[in-house]
């Protein structure tokens, strides 16, 4: 199975042969929790809305850990690719696969028992709370397979391959929306159909993947003896996986915080953020795609000692995800009611959302630029500085105004969207003169 040199050729033909099936996988991925919430809220109630919205916001925490933790092997296998040391990357992928399987059994465990004080926390109306704890319930079974199903993809990122991965992902997507209609349409089974589609989708998308690279004689074979954990090379993944998998997780849970706060404000108002997260996941794709890449092409990069090269292609991909992102906040400025119309057609739903998808649309572009800084730092293994950032940018900014604002202007629904732009805007600027003083620096001490 051939490999993608991410070290060679032009930046910009590089960049774009690698993030753009990047960018479709997530395209596709994202499709997941947006036909999930399209097809409920045209078959079913207001009340089964809110429970996919909000168990959606709960199963995201999930999909975040194991992201971020994920995303720590494709940096690693991406470096050892850049250094051509084929031998440490057949075990770091024997030793991330091992390690995933036992943290999809420990997640799953978690979820089970934690489930109904974690839904009370975030005040999940009382008229969708049974359907919610079914929701989360019945994804909580998956996470073997959401952990199976990231841990492949992100290893053949980090190989160089962003193709296979963007198939796997349509394999799986296809199916969600086949058995989505089957199941809520069909069958009549509302919430947890929505639920049973989804795992049984990455299921299958899981094991065809397993199979395929089995069979395409991939660098690792798969065998039982190859899934040892490297104690080395675990601590090495931990290192570097860890923080990025705990920042997720603090602005997961800060916008879980804000799902609590809207909760708290009626069944609409809880319906509306959980549309808005749908088009933020879309609205976002090109900054989380191009973030994801630059971890990547920046991890061989610096692996293979041309960290410049790592440096234009940030330049190049935040320029792009920009533009994407551009489009999608003129959209919510001119618009916003089509925007909540696809996927709701109560007048009351629409009416609440309108100030609110208009002031948190910039949100938007303030993430373009500080998802693609963060992806670039993540691959020069600058982890613990991105966790550090995201941490304070949740703890200490979104939080303490979400608290502030949700208690002294509860029904200005304009006033809490401004709140996720005006945060993303201060890391940003704070992340971009890192980057620039870093850069400069590095180069100084070159010249010497």
């Amino acid at each position: 199975m051939n490999t993608n040199k991410l070290t060679e050729g032009g930046t910009i033909k590089t960049l774009c042969f690698f993030a753009v099936p990047f960018l479709i996988a997530n395209v596709l991925q994202s499709l997941y929790g947006a036909v999930d919430l399209f097809v409920v809220g045209r078959y079913c109630d207001a009340a089964s809305v809110a429970a996919v919205s909000t168990g959606t916001q709960v199963t995201q925490i999930i999909t975040s850990l194991v992201s971020g933790l994920t995303l720590g092997s494709t940096i690693l296998v991406g470096k050892y690719m850049g250094m051509q040391n084929m031998e440490r990357v057949k075990r770091m992928i024997g030793t991330s696969l091992s390690l995933f399987g036992i943290v999809a059994v420990a997640l799953t465990i978690l979820m089970l028992v934690f489930e109904r004080p974690l839904l009370s926390v975030l005040s999940t109306p009382k008229e969708s709370f049974a359907l919610t704890m079914q929701y989360v319930a019945i994804c909580s079974g998956g996470i073997f397979f959401i952990c199976g199903y990231n841990s492949i993809c992100a290893i053949l990122r980090g190989y160089g391959d962003s193709r296979h991965p963007m198939y796997f992902v349509g394999i799986a997507c296809v199916l969600n929306i086949i058995l989505d209609f089957l199941l809520v349409k069909g069958f009549g089974m509302g919430v947890n159909g929505t639920a049973i589609a989804t795992v049984l989708s990455q299921g299958v998308s899981m094991l065809i993947s397993f199979w395929f690279l089995k069979k395409e004689r991939f660098v690792f074979d798969f065998r039982w003896k190859s899934f040892r954990i490297d104690g080395g090379l675990a601590r090495e993944l931990a290192g570097v996986g860890i923080p990025i998998s705990f920042q997720e997780l603090m602005v997961r849970i800060s916008f879980l915080y804000l799902m609590t706060v809207m909760n708290q404000c009626g069944i609409y108002a809880a319906s509306i953020v959980g549309i808005s997260s749908k088009y933020d996941v879309f609205a976002m794709l090109s900054a989380t795609s191009m973030a994801n890449a630059l971890a990547a092409i920046t991890a061989q990069n610096v692996g293979a000692g041309k960290p410049e090269r790592a440096r234009k292609s940030l330049w190049y991909g935040m320029s792009f995800a920009l533009g994407v992102s551009f489009l999608f906040w003129i959209w919510a400025q001119v618009s916003p009611q089509t925007m909540i119309g696809l996927f709701s057609h109560d007048p009351q739903v629409i009416a609440t959302g309108i100030p609110f998808f208009k002031s948190c649309s910039y949100d938007y572009l303030c993430v373009a630029v500080l998802f693609c800084l963060n992806g670039y730092l993540n691959g020069r293994s600058k982890t613990v500085w991105t966790m550090i950032s995201c941490t304070f940018g949740a703890l200490v900014l979104r939080i303490p105004m979400v608290a502030y604002f949700g208690k002294h202007f509860a029904d200005n629904l304009s006033m809490l969207g401004k709140i996720a732009p005006f945060v993303s805007g201060i890391m940003a600027v704070y992340t971009l003169a890192y980057v620039l003083y870093e850069g400069r620096d590095r180069r100084k001490d070159k010249r010497q």
